[in-house]
């Protein structure tokens, strides 16, 4: 007798259910290979096969657009009637559409479409209490955490996504006004992402943009002290950004978004500190790629590190000069490029493994 396959589970309806049960919390998705298929479900974290999720899209992008033709034409097909477009929340038909967009954006992130009729549906309950907003505001950002920290392919440097998140965060901060330690919390948190978002996805400077522009919104939040903000914000966020970057020392992106970080805090001991262990990591392990030194290059010009050369105690490139300290101040003022430090780290690790007599 021939065993009976067992039944495939509807992949529409199963993602339904996932996304209906959410409740706020931050999912994880990953892309199973076809053998550990086609769903499996741990706490949040939700493995699904390319094939099942297609499926699951090809329903959720009928039952979407059919009912958005059907609002626009006025003419109900039998699906499109009992999936009609509500402009605010409630009801069984608008959970149906809603979750049917989010099914949408987990295969496509570039999905303009049903992005901006989720700015749409959250613009609708603007005219609604407070309360209503804040909450499907939250709802909304953690639907953007999933996508943005999930090990996708796209997801994590998706421009579409990341706009829509700053959209969703500027507005909460708007509407809850919150104080200076709730705002440093917040920006925090943005932190987490951006570099969670930069493990999966390198060198992805949709994610440290965002970072840079919420910096701006909430440092502005401060009203006459947003300028004593945004240098708070920055420095508070300096140890961990560069901490990352030590991790991920090839990651330009994130070495960038610490130069700007130093940008904004005008401290000069700070400035060659963070510097200064760059640099050190870099002759320490040896590291000869272009992002280090490219970063060292532009911050020892742009806030003129070179004049405490001769302090004490002495910073890490100060061992780079072969020859006198004027001379190599009137080189790196020549503009030479990055490889000019590189070319002296080389002379430096060359004198330090020939061996003394």
């Amino acid at each position: 007798m021939t065993a009976q396959c067992p039944q495939q589970p509807n992949a529409f309806q199963e993602l339904f259910r996932i996304f209906a049960n959410r409740d706020g919390r931050v999912l994880e998705f990953e892309i199973l290979p076809p053998a550990f298929g086609p769903i499996l479900e741990d706490g949040c974290s939700i493995g699904i096969t390319k094939k099942c999720l297609v499926q699951a899209f090809v329903v959720a992008r009928r039952i979407f657009l059919n009912s958005l033709m059907a609002k626009s034409s006025s003419q109900y097909t039998d699906e499109a009637a009992s999936t009609p477009v509500l402009e605010g929340e409630g009801g069984e038909a608008d959970q149906r559409l809603t979750i049917a967009s989010e099914i949408i954006l987990l295969f496509d992130c570039e999905h303009l479409t049903a992005c901006n009729w989720r700015k749409r549906r959250l613009s609708a309950l603007f005219t609604s209490d407070l309360e209503t907003l804040i909450h499907a505001l939250d709802t909304e950002l953690s639907l953007m955490t999933t996508y943005l920290c999930s090990p996708l392919h796209r997801h994590t440097k998706s421009p579409t996504l990341w706009q829509h998140r700053q959209w969703a965060q500027t507005h909460l901060v708007r509407l809850r006004k919150p104080d200076f330690k709730g705002v440093e919390d917040l920006f925090q948190a943005e932190l987490s992402v951006v570099l969670r978002a930069g493990e999966l996805h390198p060198r992805n400077y949709y994610a440290f943009t965002y970072l840079r522009q919420i910096h701006r919104i909430l440092a502005e939040s401060g009203g006459l002290k947003s300028e004593e903000w945004r240098v708070q914000f920055g420095q508070s966020i300096i140890r961990p950004t560069l901490d990352w970057c030590l991790v991920h020392p090839a990651d330009i992106s994130g070495l960038m978004f610490l130069l700007y970080l130093l940008d904004g805090v005008p401290i000069t001991a700070l400035r060659l500190d963070t510097v200064g262990k760059v640099a050190q990591f870099a002759l320490d392990i040896g590291w000869e790629g272009e992002s280090i030194w490219t970063f060292v290059e532009l911050a020892t010009r742009k806030f003129n590190l070179l004049e405490p050369l001769g302090q004490s105690p002495p910073y890490p490139w100060a061992v780079l000069r072969t020859a006198s300290l004027e001379a190599m101040h009137v080189e790196i003022k020549a503009r030479i490029s990055w490889r000019t430090w590189l070319e002296r780290a080389r002379i430096y690790w060359a004198a330090e493994k020939t061996p003394t007599i």
